[in-house]
């Protein structure tokens, strides 16, 4: 049997790739014949470099930038050459992450993308065809400011000198000047991917959704949602550009927003992007079984997260699948889809205190079933 091993991490125990590892051992040790395809993927989050640096046999560039709130810190993108040209991949949570900072840090009013742009900067040093870069897990909510002003945009207050970093500074924004913009910029191919299809402001926009989960107060979220109004229509003033109900446009912090504003990018599913690097369509279908998990499989999932990607492959292509996840939502269902749950079979202590043995036994339970599972058994 031929065996597609897809998952995306698992949060806080497991990266895509030593999930992937895991579940392969479990299953090797029933199935020791069988061909294990494993691919590792993501949804433009936390894992997206790895991911396609791992597939593609390219590099991780270390790069000193500018973390959320201006502390210095060395973060790395990814570099490899394809078939369609070289291809750069950003990560927005490798130097503008939520991660980066402790709780008591956290404060959109005033972190920056900055960091994320000095990225995007260095991996243009590389002459990329084209540059991924991935939205999701930031710590920003600053329109993508700092991004644009670490490739040489101005972005001008009322006594013509440079913004302060942060979402709130956004609010004395005066005048764009975008003709100093790093010139390399013209040459690549930028593509958004994100799992997020928020507009930048408003009821579902970026600082109302994900400002919370950053440090938001209620006030903070009103006045952090007019500020980035406020960005908008300077920016549809002086670029000739009205993004602000893009879909995708309030992804990390309205960095989405930004990347299609200043530098012409183009918004796309994070998991499709990974789809086609990992080339998992023609996988899928070559497979008798597809295995994809992650550590909470919930509602979220099936609006656009890597799984659910997984999950829509295997379907096009006719084959069956299974979910691994590490805890699974009540009623969360997918149709002929067989959702294993390590919570479920193992208690929170269990799944959780060591997930890569639990892992690898819920896959020596599935390998016992394989026949079944391939023909769609539930």
């Amino acid at each position: 049997m031929r065996v597609l091993i897809a998952p995306d991490k698992f949060r806080g125990t497991l990266s895509a790739r030593q999930a992937a590892e895991a579940l392969a051992a479990g299953w090797r040790r029933r199935r020791p014949t069988d061909q294990l395809d494993l691919a590792p993927v993501a949804d433009g989050g936390e894992g997206t470099t790895e991911a396609v640096v791992g597939a593609m046999g390219g590099e991780l560039v270390r790069v000193g930038v500018h973390g959320p709130l201006g502390d210095p810190l060395d973060a790395s993108f990814g570099f490899a050459r394809t078939a369609n040209g070289p291809l750069a991949v950003v990560e927005s949570a490798a130097a503008s992450g939520l991660q980066l900072l402790p709780e008591r840090r956290r404060d959109p009013r005033r972190t920056s993308t900055r960091g994320t742009g000095e990225l995007i900067a260095a991996a243009l040093g590389r002459r990329p065809r084209t540059c991924v870069v991935g939205l999701g897990g930031s710590a920003t909510n600053d329109g993508g400011a700092g991004m644009a002003q670490a490739l040489g945009v101005r972005l001008l207050d009322a006594a013509g000198g440079e913004l302060a970093a942060g979402g709130a500074s956004l609010l004395q924004l005066v005048r764009i000047d975008a003709s100093g913009i790093d010139p390399g910029i013209a040459d690549v191919t930028v593509v958004a991917a994100t799992d997020v299809d928020n507009p930048l402001v408003g009821a579902a926009g970026a600082s109302a959704v994900y400002g919370p989960q950053k440090g938001a107060s209620p006030e903070d979220v009103a006045l952090l949602d007019g500020a980035l109004g406020h960005l908008a229509a300077v920016v549809a003033r002086d670029l000739g550009v009205d993004l602000r109900n893009e879909p995708g446009a309030g992804a990390a912090g309205g960095l989405g927003f930004g990347l299609m504003a200043f530098v012409g990018a183009r918004v796309r599913s994070g998991v499709d992007v990974i789809a086609e690097v990992l080339d998992l369509p023609s996988r899928a279908a070559a497979a008798d079984l597809v295995i994809t998990g992650e550590g909470r499989f919930d509602a979220q999932s099936l609006r656009g997260k890597a799984p659910a990607g997984v999950l829509r492959l295997a379907r096009e292509a006719g084959t069956a699948a299974v979910v691994v996840c590490g805890d699974a939502e009540p009623g969360v269902t997918v149709p002929g889809v067989t959702v294993r749950s390590l919570v479920a079979r193992f208690g929170p202590d269990g799944a959780m205190g060591d997930a890569r043995r639990s892992v690898e036994l819920v896959a020596e339970e599935l390998a016992d079933r394989a026949d079944a599972l391939a023909r769609g058994a539930a």
